[in-house]
């Protein structure tokens, strides 16, 4: 096997099975590991009572045909009044049942959903594989698809179906023993003789549905490939429209907005395409479906309108018979009525199977690519930080630093400097340790010690203390401690905004967002810095500011920064050139840079 695979390639290789029971077997072990198992047990136990509790009433309900349909006949006054207190009185107790079931159902898809979502969450935001996922390939696309619209579909359409399917069956159970006991004494005649045929009416609701569902499976099968491709589309339009509200200041300074629009439109066209597609495989399928629902009301009439006229039957019998007759096939054809709802359901539950299995499988296809080259070295090493013979390599710039032996020391200052295109960013990303496959040896503090600064900071939305003590809880600093840490960056000015939420990434320009991460820094007090191009972010005040909180407050950090040498010197006690050369095949072949 070829040892240079992308990890998109390897993780594409760990596709989902084909089975549904596969599928199916993986959900619930996904719903297991959530915590909400007991729960959603206990939900099951109430429906199946009640469930129960309505066939039983349905059962007594379709015997009361017999005696009201027989008073009318009679014309009997007394009677009927007598039935219609028996009707109030069952019809009083399904309510009942049929509120308590409503309950328990939107109930049941509300926990299959928090268990679903909350498992697949903390798989996916497991140290590190968020980012690996990211450069998967297709399957790690528009992650937030598959956890919020698929989640929400996929346990909506579970407990659905799951309830429509047990509540069928516990109808047919019940109902099936009434029509075949009110069968007997049916008979043919053909050849001269009479044949009777015990369970007629039984064989008929089986053969009629049996052959609606064959033909529904044989018509509607194209939905399932349809939906999930339907899905996927509809992603990539949100993901599209999402990306240019967030970029729609830079569109407009580079007069882009023919150009988005056209992505735009194209994106749609796709989305209209394939929704068409579903349309017309829709409107098939609902020929057999539409078609099997009309006769089915006069099916059971003229099924049961042989026996009724040759025998002495009561039209209070035949309601009886039609009404068992209609339960039966009603819940034979559940396969009928629900095709196009089953063809939706197996694509989101392929969807959101195969974005749980890329998540587990993107770790084994990480290692594997670092098995087949050489491999970094990386040990913590809470004295210093050492770099030795590293080497990154991708197919499009290799990275290393000359000298090739670089030590820190605690309180150093060190740049490693390197023009635009050397790479400085993927060694950024190899010393903070999300970019493996490179080799060589480095030793870095433990990660609650040192604070890695990327080039454009993160400042998540929400209330500013929350933003401004990430990722730990506000009530971790006192508020004077939080006032004072924004007073000391030059951001003074948002302390009476500490407790008010907000789009702080858009309001905030890059020099605060950075000015920021360095008041995290005074909050969290670690011991070192790694740096890629941040003082290069900083406007002239915020630099001098920044600079003289390194000297001073910040003093005994260590730092390791990356940068073009932009930033006076000063600032650096050191400096070590990064040498930029062309990419290679190894190590990390075939995988994209960072």
């Amino acid at each position: 096997m070829d040892g240079r695979r992308t990890l998109a390639e390897r993780t594409a290789t760990a596709a989902p099975p084909e089975r549904l029971s596969a599928q199916i077997r993986d959900t619930l072990g996904l719903f297991r590991s959530s915590g909400f198992g007991r729960r959603a047990a206990l939900l099951v136990a109430a429906l199946v009572c009640v469930i129960g509790l309505t066939a039983y009433m349905q059962i007594r309900l379709n015997a009361w045909n017999e005696p009201f349909y027989d008073a009318l006949t009679r014309k009997d006054m007394a009677a009927f009044v007598t039935q219609l207190g028996v009707f109030a009185v069952l019809a009083g107790i399904l309510l009942v049942l049929n509120v308590s079931q409503l309950w328990l159902d939107q109930t049941m898809k509300l926990t299959l959903r928090r268990g679903l979502f909350r498992a697949l969450v903390r798989d996916w935001m497991a140290p590190g594989r968020a980012l690996r996922l990211s450069r998967a390939g297709k399957i790690g696309e528009n992650p937030d698809q598959r956890l919020q619209a698929d989640v929400d579909q996929l346990a909506d359409l579970s407990a659905a179906l799951g309830i429509g399917l047990f509540q069928a069956t516990l109808l047919l159970g019940s109902f099936i023993g009434v029509l075949w006991q009110k069968s007997e004494g049916f008979s043919l005649s053909f050849g001269g003789q009479s044949h009777e045929i015990p369970g007629f009416m039984v064989w008929c609701a089986l053969f009629y549905a049996v052959a609606a569902s064959w033909l529904s499976w044989r018509v509607g099968r194209p939905l399932v490939a349809l939906r999930a491709e339907e899905s996927a589309r509809e992603a990539v339009l949100r993901f599209d429209l999402v990306r240019i509200s967030e970029a729609a200041g830079r569109i407009a300074l580079e007069r882009g907005e023919r150009a988005e629009t056209s992505r735009i439109e194209t994106s749609f066209a796709g989305v209209v395409g394939i929704v068409e597609a579903v349309i017309l495989a829709t409107a098939n399928l609902t020929w057999v479906t539409a078609g099997y629902g009309w006769f089915t009301l006069v099916a059971p009439i003229l099924v049961a309108a042989p026996f009724y006229f040759t025998s002495d039957m009561s039209i209070g019998e035949l309601m009886m018979v039609a009404g068992a007759f209609t339960q039966v096939q009603g819940s034979l054809r559940w396969f009928v009525s629900n095709f196009a709802v089953i063809a939706t359901w197996r694509a989101t539950l392929f969807r959101v199977t195969s974005f749980h299995r890329a998540v587990l499988a993107v770790d084994r296809a990480e290692a594997a690519a670092e098995a087949d080259g050489p491999r970094i070295d990386r040990r913590e090493d809470a004295g210093r930080i050492e770099i030795a013979g590293l080497h990154v390599v991708t197919p499009h710039v290799g990275v290393r630093l000359d000298p090739p032996d670089v030590t820190v020391a605690p309180g150093e200052r060190v740049l490693l400097h390197g023009g635009s295109g050397s790479g400085k960013t993927l060694l950024f990303d190899t010393l903070a340790g999300l970019w493996t496959r490179a080799e060589g040896r480095i030793a870095m503090p433990p990660p609650d010690r040192v604070m890695y600064l990327p080039t454009r900071a993160y400042v998540p939305p929400g209330r500013l203390d929350l933003a401004l003590c990430y990722p730990e809880p506000a009530d971790r600093y006192g508020h004077d401690q939080m006032v004072a840490a924004l007073d000391a960056v030059g951001l003074g000015h948002l302390a009476a905004a500490l407790g008010e939420s907000g789009r702080w990434d858009q309001l905030l320009g890059q020099s605060d967002k950075q000015c920021l991460v360095f008041a995290r820094a005074l909050l969290r007090c670690p011991d070192w810095l790694v740096m890629d191009d941040v003082l290069d972010q900083l406007d002239p005040e915020a630099l001098t500011r920044i600079e003289a909180l390194l000297q001073g407050r910040l003093a005994r950090l260590g730092v390791l920064g990356i940068g073009d040498g932009a930033t006076p010197l000063p600032v650096f006690g050191r400096v070590v050139q990064i040498v930029a050369e062309p990419g290679s095949a190894q190590p990390g072949a075939g995988t994209a840079a960072p």
